[in-house]
């Protein structure tokens, strides 16, 4: 039985080549963006991971401290003092970026200088060394690199290599060449503990505690372990790095709005194929009332339809999965320059993981046998009788008002939720809405028509045709329900998206105008992961502020923290410098009390992002992890300024900096010059200065605003491009449909031509319903597209980006006319076909 349906089923798909093409489209486009998005996603972990973070070597055990800062060196003396530790040895890595160009055309981005003590380092494994020796404990500008990166700088033993650090940029003899580097990520270069920690003005500080155990038992290492973790106490990661947790977070938050275009996708694609069994059952029914006569059973007939999703849903999924790889391919190309400029982060090969292969087949040939369930389940009902009657259209059934009902109360319950502008109601109340709207669709289906059709009517479809398209559609409301929900899902889509982008694009301008609107930025390679910056010390400022006609210079210093067991950026400033050259958008607090408590006491402001996943309020004590212990900050206020928008920041001065975290080293200065000042001899005498210290940039305050306006309106196009993809099932819908319904009336449209309808009449009544179906799915998307898009800005709110709603009126003309442009596109093959029917045939058509 079986196989005598799996044979029915592909000679019926392949009967119906055009409308089984139409159909694997829709499922096509929706595995397509589910497949693409999760592959680019971990793409961009991937290359942070590899680019950002250095490996720590293969021992037993490594420790570091949990904010990723330097240490006293005295830990290492404790650790080693321990029963069951062999050997142990500290270091102070830290990675290094290149600016564009300091190499050349060499290509590198960043490099991993590591500071070691040679005797200690080779007790815990083999450093070997292919030209040239391994380091010295008395060596202090010598150092050590890999062939590879020898070969690409073209330089030998002997040889000076150049690298900015805190001193500026300084000149390191290369005494040895290891062997090339065959792991992926930064090339790291070793010189002696001392030397790094005077580059890096840390003087007996180390960030890194490798250790290798004098037992192989499990038992024994974890009860060594443990006593490790009993002396170091709770602010001492054992096992891993933990640098960087920050930025993995807001590329998670990302992978969350990526995953919601490609269920939406999948959505949309789910009410394309019901829509197109539910038509298939309705044509079918000769046949079905045939084959129930003959003594096919319900569960024959059940088994052929979902015998049909499976093989539509398997071909779709895979076409899918396919253009979805070369689509995520394009698109990393696309995002790499930016991420390499913006971020300094080189993006690497697409990322394929074997669960989302299994996933997004899962979901696609899933979402297939759900939709086709309902009609399967329809047509096993089908009496042979009934089903050998004519089709005299849909009657309303009760159930139909009986869910028309039950939808009213959702939009109704969904609005009052609106009102409370909670978005723990909101958010679900979004989904009522947009659920509330297709249950209530059906029985508007009349009235919609009846006001788009008299509309049609005055402007094109005369001589009878605009109230014959009419008629078509209210004998199938089901139908043209289904379909104006496809397309109101795809133009929802739209004014959603066209809300939550313009109101970013005016908060986020705003904030960058407010936050770096200084005359002139001296910016390290990378804004925003500061951690692998290198700044320069306290001297560079004042040599900046000693030139004429600067008025106002600002700096900025970081160190890596954490509060309530959440990762946090700490960027220190001058409280009463700072407000002279920027301000932060604040969500609580004022300007006014804020930047004078960071001045009088251990106080902290907060960005949204922070504020939201740490739990905090204005007013409350938090608890900062530093190097010299556990400390109390008060939250004086909750803002955020452009650059750490994404990323978890908190504001204190400079001074409690350096007494919790021993820091002075500026990464990112702002300089404003008087009114009537030579701007040309500033620039070239700030130029001069900053030639010491070829890790920063001097940039105008203006061109990096214009700069990263550019950037934003890239991200727009891509997001656009994506939307595009998104709203395209909703063309295929209405084309499905309409195809459908000329397939259906082909003997009504033969008896029309018969009495005298013109190819042009029947063309123009296919291209009116298009345009009903059009009007109706406008209507709907319009609505659901407003509640969508608040909920989506009222999220970023909750979520820690605070913007203000603007409502979309250019995403409403858009979605308006995407939706008219479609309809007249799905209309064109429906209306030729039918335009085009042999009258003789069409009437004999049974």
């Amino acid at each position: 039985m079986v196989t005598f349906q799996i044979s029915l089923a592909g000679r019926y798909l392949w009967g119906r080549k055009l409308r089984t093409f139409l159909t694997t489209l829709a499922i096509v486009f929706a595995t397509l963006l589910i497949f693409t998005m999760n592959s680019m996603l971990p793409t961009m972990l991937e290359a942070f991971q590899v680019n950002m973070l250095a490996a720590s070597g293969k021992v037993d055990l490594t420790i570091t401290h949990t904010t990723g800062e330097a240490f006293s060196r005295k830990k290492l003396n404790l650790v080693k003092t321990l029963p069951g530790v062999r050997t142990s040895a500290g270091s102070l890595s830290r990675i290094i970026n290149i600016p564009d160009g300091y190499y050349g055309d060499a290509g590198i981005t960043a490099l991993t200088l590591t500071g070691i003590d040679p005797k200690a380092a080779l007790s815990l494994r083999p450093y070997p060394v292919k030209v040239g020796r391994f380091l010295r404990a008395s060596d202090e500008y010598e150092i050590v690199i890999s062939t590879s990166l020898a070969e690409n700088l073209d330089i030998v033993v002997g040889d000076e290599l150049h690298l900015p650090t805190a001193e500026g940029g300084v000149s390191l003899e290369v005494v040895g060449l290891q062997p090339a580097c065959t792991m992926p990520g930064n090339e790291e270069l070793l010189i002696t503990l001392y030397e790094a920690q005077k580059l890096f003005d840390l003087p007996e500080r180390i960030n890194t505690i490798e250790v290798n155990f004098n037992t192989v038992d499990d038992d024994q290492r974890a009860a060594i372990q443990t006593n490790i973790e009993n002396i170091l106490g709770d602010d001492y990661t054992l096992g891993g790095l933990s640098s960087g947790s920050e930025m993995l977070s807001s590329l998670q938050m990302a992978q969350g709005v990526f995953n919601l275009f490609g269920f939406l996708a999948l959505f949309m694609g789910g009410f394309i194929i019901f829509n197109t069994f539910r038509t298939i059952i309705a044509e079918r029914r000769h046949d079905i009332g045939m084959l129930r006569s003959i003594g096919a059973s319900r569960g024959t007939i059940r088994g052929l339809i979902l015998i049909e999703s499976i093989l539509l849903g398997t071909l779709g999924s895979l076409i899918g999965m396919g253009f979805g790889y070369l689509l995520a391919v394009n698109a990393v190309k696309f995002i790499g320059p930016i991420m390499a400029d913006f971020m300094h982060i080189e993006m690497g090969t697409i990322v394929i993981q074997p669960s989302l292969v299994i996933i997004t087949l899962a979901l696609g040939i899933g979402v297939t046998l759900l939709s086709g369930l309902l009609p399967a389940i329809g047509a096993s009902r089908v009496s042979p009788l009934e089903a050998m009657r004519p089709v005299v259209g849909e009657a309303r059934s009760r159930r139909t008002l009986i869910w028309a009902i039950v939808g009213f109360l959702m939009i109704a319950l969904s609005l009052v939720w609106l009102r409370t502008g909670d978005v723990n109601r909101v958010a679900p109340g979004g989904f009522l809405f947009l659920i509330g709207l297709i249950l209530i669709a059906p029985v508007l289906v009349k009235p919609i028509t009846s006001v788009f059709g008299g509309l049609i009517g005055v402007i094109y479809a005369r001589q009878g045709t605009g109230m014959l398209a009419q008629s078509n559609l209210k004998r199938q409301p089901g139908r043209a329900a289904i379909t104006a929900s496809a397309t109101m899902i795809g133009l929802a889509v739209i004014v959603a998206m066209g809300g939550l982008i313009w109101s970013i694009s005016g908060g986020f301008l705003d904030l960058l105008q407010r936050s770096l609107g200084s005359d002139y930025l001296i910016m390290p390679p990378a804004v925003g992961v500061w951690k692998s910056n290198v700044g320069a010390r306290q001297d560079l400022a004042d040599r900046l502020r000693s030139i004429s006609g600067v008025d106002v210079v600002s700096t900025m210093r970081y160190a890596a923290s954490s509060a309530n067991n959440v990762p946090v950026s700490l960027l220190a400033i001058d409280p009463e410098v700072y407000p002279e050259v920027a301000s932060l958008s604040f969500q609580e607090g004022t300007e006014m009390n804020a930047f004078p408590a960071l001045a009088a006491e251990p106080a902290l402001i907060a960005n949204g992002i922070f504020a939201s996943q740490a739990g905090l309020a204005l007013g409350d004590i938090v608890r900062l992890s530093t190097p010299t212990g556990q400390k109390n900050y008060r939250i004086a206020g909750i803002a955020g300024d452009y650059i750490n928008a994404k990323i978890n920041t908190a504001y204190i001065s400079q001074d409690n900096l350096y007494q919790d975290f021993r820091k002075n080293e500026d990464i990112f200065i702002q300089v404003n010059i008087s009114p009537n000042a030579d701007r040309t001899s500033i620039e070239e005498r700030m130029q001069a200065m900053l030639d010491d210290y070829p890790q920063f940039q001097l940039l105008s305050g203006q061109s990096f605003i214009d700069e990263n306006k550019q950037l934003f309106d890239s991200i727009f196009v891509f997001y656009f491009f994506l939307l595009g993809i998104l709203v395209l099932p909703s063309l295929v819908a209405m084309l499905n449909t309409l195809a459908i319904g000329v397939i259906e009336r082909t003997r009504e449209i033969g008896m029309l031509r018969a009495i005298g309808a013109t190819r042009r009449q029947v063309s123009r009544t296919i291209l009116t319903e298009a345009l009903l179906l059009g009007g109706i799915g406008i209507a709907f998307g319009l609505l659901a597209g407003l509640y969508m898009g608040y909920v989506f800005v009222l999220g970023l709110g909750v979520g820690g980006f605070p913007v203000e709603y603007s409502f979309p009126f250019v995403g409403m003309l858009s979605a308006a006319a995407i939706g008219i442009i479609f309809s007249i596109l799905a209309a064109l093959l429906p209306s030729r076909q039918a335009a085009r029917m042999d009258i003789i045939r069409a009437i004999r058509q049974e």
